[in-house]
């Protein structure tokens, strides 16, 4: 397992900021003001007229597995929150503001620094919070390190949560992180709120066509093979790995503020292939059992 916890992930970091600069399109908390950061000094305007069908079509996929999270995490009292694989992401933040809450943000080293500056960038604009707020590096399949941050929690139950992680792990990746948290929630209580359950084939279901520098990079990770089969077969996968499905994400794609954006842009074609291709991605709420 040494491999493991030795591998370089920081060739995911390009993702993070792809998928921020792309939530700036929407309403989710933070996005358009960390991708004004991210961008410093070039001027960051969001293009509302853009009529790019891959491009809404993502941004309306980001936003909808942004929100899925929330509601899942919504219905729990749970106060002791861990964020992995985070990326540019605040929820950490807008959570730590509304809720009294202990919340752990965690990512790569250099997405955390970069985090860690723009909170104080952000906090110019006398930011308050209610609850606790922390952000540490982690490698998610360092045994030793999760449990090291789990240990700055406070008694009782904890709610792990990550949105994009396990589409860059292989499968003994995957079952590497499983029996972390597995064990985590069997010894705390809570649960594991993840939003990767995707599918394969994807993109040529939904007629995404990326750029050449994105198209590189999913092969280079080989998020393709990394994906699921069929619904059936991820949960099959974390059934062996000890994990039941308490509950599954309801967000309706109309109800998110990016749709009325991808309405404009679609062509009549790509209307009815986007809706023959079906669900692809799911939020599930885990229960260790």
């Amino acid at each position: 397992m040494e491999q493991l916890i030795n591998r370089d992930f920081s060739s995911v970091s390009p993702s993070a900021k792809w998928m921020i600069l792309w939530k700036g399109h929407t309403n989710i908390p933070f996005a358009k003001e960390v991708a004004e950061l991210l961008e410093y000094p070039n001027k960051y305007i969001p293009d509302f007229k853009k009529r790019d069908f891959t491009f809404w079509a993502s941004t309306l996929g980001l936003e909808r597995r942004y929100w899925s999270i929330d509601q899942l995490l919504n219905d729990l009292t749970i106060k002791n929150i861990l964020e992995i694989s985070s990326g540019y992401s605040f929820r950490s933040l807008d959570y730590a503001q509304q809720k009294e809450v202990h919340y752990i943000d965690t990512d790569l080293p250099d997405v955390i620094a970069t985090k860690k500056e723009f909170i104080n960038s952000l906090k110019k604009n006398e930011l308050n919070t209610n609850g606790k707020l922390e952000l540490l590096p982690l490698n998610a399949l360092d045994e030793n390190s999760f449990h090291e941050i789990i240990g700055h929690f406070p008694q009782g139950e904890v709610a792990i949560v990550n949105e994009g992680l396990l589409g860059y792990l292989d499968k003994q990746e995957k079952e590497k992180l499983c029996s972390i948290i597995h064990d985590i929630l069997m010894e705390r209580g809570g649960y594991w709120i993840t939003a990767d359950i995707g599918l394969k084939n994807k993109d040529a279901k939904l007629g995404l066509k990326y750029n050449d520098e994105i198209k590189e990079f999913n092969e280079q990770q080989d998020t393709e093979g990394k994906s699921f089969e069929s619904f059936k077969e991820a949960e099959m996968f974390f059934k062996e790995m000890g994990f039941v499905i308490d509950k599954e994400a309801k967000v309706k794609y109309s109800e998110m503020s990016s749709f009325k954006y991808l309405k404009r842009s679609i062509t009549l074609r790509q209307f009815f292939k986007l809706r023959g291709a079906g669900k692809i991605q799911a939020t599930w709420r885990l229960k260790a059992v």
